[in-house]
């Protein structure tokens, strides 16, 4: 694989592991399914965050594939923390943001 498809790998991983907590109820895409309550907020972000550092093992992976890994400081965390949280945009929209409140009869 070059260098630029792996590039363009970990930008698509990214893109969609961003966006699967807010799309589905179940746990990490393979646990139950949350009946009669949704999850709640804070296990979506929980969830974005062990899908962070998934998304990370599979860059951590394909650089090291390519060749010597580079030592990163927490200004790399911190960029690439943020960049997965603005991916996670258009999830949030849909959950949160974009879907109509049933009102309360």
């Amino acid at each position: 694989m070059t260098q630029t498809a792996s590039i363009w790998l970990v930008i698509l991983a990214a893109l969609v592991a961003a966006n699967l907590p807010f799309l589905n109820e179940r746990w990490l895409l393979a646990g139950p399914v949350a009946r009669g309550h949704a999850k709640p907020f804070w296990g979506r972000l929980l969830e974005l965050f062990l899908l962070y550092l998934l998304v990370g093992g599979l860059a951590l992976a394909l650089e090291k594939r390519a060749g010597q890994i580079y030592p990163q400081g927490w200004e790399f965390y911190a960029v690439t923390g943020a960049l997965f949280l603005t991916l996670a945009f258009p999830g949030f929209v849909y959950r949160y943001l974009g879907q109509r409140r049933r009102t309360q009869a």
